[in-house]
């Protein structure tokens, strides 16, 4: 049994976190919910007792075994290395230590044998990136990659409960005929697509765009992997949604391929004219593919539809996950 922090408590990423925690009977000895200021005193519950979340403090490390982070990035470089000098193992979901070559980047079931390398800190990818490398790893153990070009449909829920609240009012005002100001978007979200997700690098690139790009490329131990993404924000509650297009090296069957990924632990797969949407991904930890095809002006490439609930999948069940297998490969 294991004292379990989780830093974020109250955030979307936080609440799936307890809950999954319970539905997977992690074996949790004590749970401590941590937040911010605003945050302090609100109950949750967690196996049917209420629990007071409180102030995120670093005095709390030296009584916990496994940390889970799900703030920003600011909060996880300044207290993730302060957890780890406690000895405590910090699972972390930001962008703070995704691309650090000391820091293992792992999705369970696609590169567990990166659990091996941590000193302290293991870090869960982005949402949109989990769904991607779970469709691309058996692709790539049996034909090779080439090359991968992906176009996502992300959910609002992967900015935040804000980002939802903004939307449920964006969408009731409209519906009245009432004015909306944009506040979490820089542009209306309700019935809109906004193709930008993070700040614009120099190359003209997004910062989701750019994480996709170089996650997959280390979590799939393939550094000079032809990948590249355009990143949408779509009027969507809870799930993403992708188009990928991938090149292999070696030739392939659609039937041979639909086999493999059928046989996928983790993969749900529709048949040819069948499809899964973001609702019907929602509250599932599974990731679905679908409108498996090849190309037509490429006999090596084909096209899959992947969709998956990002508030599990793509972040709660991947951090709880990665710490089950540390606990089955006895690395805790």
């Amino acid at each position: 049994m294991y004292n379990v922090g989780i830093i974020g408590a109250t955030g979307a990423v936080g609440q799936e976190l307890i809950r999954i925690l319970e539905e997977r009977d992690f074996p949790v000895k004590k749970l401590i919910p941590m937040a911010t200021e605003r945050s302090i005193g609100k109950k949750i519950t967690f196996l049917g007792e209420e629990h007071e979340v409180i102030l995120t403090n670093p005095s709390l490390f030296s009584d916990m075994d496994i940390l889970f982070v799900a703030a920003g990035t600011s909060v996880s470089k300044e207290l993730v290395p302060l957890a780890v000098n406690e000895g405590v193992i910090v699972i972390d979901k930001s962008n703070a230590f995704r691309m650090d070559p000391n820091v293992p980047l792992v999705v369970p079931g696609v590169n567990d044998d990166h659990l091996h390398n941590h000193k302290g800190i293991l870090a869960s990818p982005n949402c949109s990136t989990i769904q991607l490398v779970a469709a691309l790893k058996p692709i790539q153990d049996k034909y090779g990659l080439n090359k991968v070009v992906v176009s996502t449909y992300q959910s609002v829920s992967g900015t935040g409960a804000a980002a939802m609240t903004e939307l449920e009012e964006q969408t009731r005002k409209l519906s009245l005929g009432e004015e909306i100001e944009p506040a979490i978007y820089p542009k209306q979200i309700a019935f809109n697509l906004i193709p930008h997700i993070d700040a614009f690098d120099d190359n003209g690139f997004t910062g989701e765009e750019m994480k996709m790009i170089n996650e997959t490329r280390k979590i799939l131990a393939e550094p000079n992997l032809a990948v590249t993404a355009t990143t949408v924000r779509v009027p969507v509650m809870i799930s993403h949604s992708e188009a990928v297009y991938i090149e292999t090296d070696k030739d392939f069957s659609i039937a041979e391929l639909t086999s493999l990924l059928k046989n996928t632990k983790g993969l749900i797969v529709d048949e040819l004219t069948q499809y899964t949407t973001p609702l019907d991904a929602m509250g599932t930890d599974e990731v679905y593919i679908s409108r498996i095809r090849k190309d037509i002006a490429n006999e090596k490439a084909l096209w899959l539809w992947v969709v998956a609930d990002n508030l599990r999948k793509g972040a709660a069940t991947n951090a709880i996950m990665i710490a089950e297998s540390l606990i089955k490969e006895k690395l805790l």
